[in-house]
């Protein structure tokens, strides 16, 4: 059909046990190339399970290499260097040149001009020299991001990037995720339990329950699925 998305990822008959509990249950999951895609489901679901089993399989470099990269519901940044540091610094990971970062880290200006870019593409500019430690939980949200967005990924994976901040700060860190990936093309999977923040920023949503995929569509369609509206958009949280 004219206008369709290639798929980006594909997954067939994806399962994994944990004990005598199906977590995944042969899940057959696709990310589409340029859209943004809100994975939802309540606890035990297998959201978080399904997004490891891509994501972990292989080495950190074997997942660059993949086009993959992830951010996570609890933030993993170097509190002790600056919010430009830590870009840099996957930056030069992203490049190989770890083993020769502290001769490289003076010299190398194209490394610093591209860490400056992300972080002003992500709103984050005037925080460039401010410790990871010590920004606000918000920024500490969007920093995660751009330090996974600077690996160039074509893929995306963010668990939770909503969680732990106000109400209040939701909206302006989604639209700066969201129009960062898309006005670069990549794809976004985001683990997602505020439903505001599914509806109003996906394109497409796919609803898991016991470890199968219950429900894949645009958001007016999932909306209106009475199965996903009883199991998981009627409870009070759809993690």
């Amino acid at each position: 059909m004219e206008g369709a998305k290639i798929s980006l990822l594909i997954t067939k008959d994806l399962v994994k046990w944990f004990g005598d509990t199906h977590a995944v249950d042969h899940v057959n999951f696709t990310v589409k190339e340029s859209e943004v895609l809100a994975l939802i489901g309540s606890n035990g679901a297998g959201k978080t399970t399904l997004v490891n089993l891509i994501s972990t399989k292989q080495s950190v470099h074997g997942r660059i290499k993949a086009g993959i990269a992830r951010s996570f519901q609890l933030v993993n940044l170097f509190d002790q260097l600056t919010a430009r540091d830590n870009v840099a610094l996957t930056i030069f990971s992203r490049e190989g040149k770890i083993a020769n970062l502290v001769a490289l880290a003076a010299s190398d200006s194209a490394v610093w001009d591209e860490a400056h870019e992300i972080l002003k593409a992500f709103g984050l500019e005037a925080k460039a020299r401010t410790l990871a430690g010590g920004v606000s939980q918000g920024e500490r949200k969007l920093l995660d991001v751009a330090v996974a967005y600077a690996l160039r990924p074509k893929l995306l994976f963010l668990d939770e990037p909503t969680s732990g901040v106000s109400t209040r700060e939701k909206a302006p860190i989604m639209d700066t995720v969201t129009s960062v990936v898309r006005s670069t093309g990549i794809s976004a999977a985001i683990i997602e339990h505020d439903m505001d923040v599914v509806f109003n920023y996906s394109d497409r949503i796919v609803a898991m329950h016991q470890g199968a995929i219950l429900a894949d569509g645009p958001p007016d369609e999932i909306r209106r699925n009475e199965t996903v509206i009883t199991n998981l958009i009627g409870t009070t949280e759809a993690r």
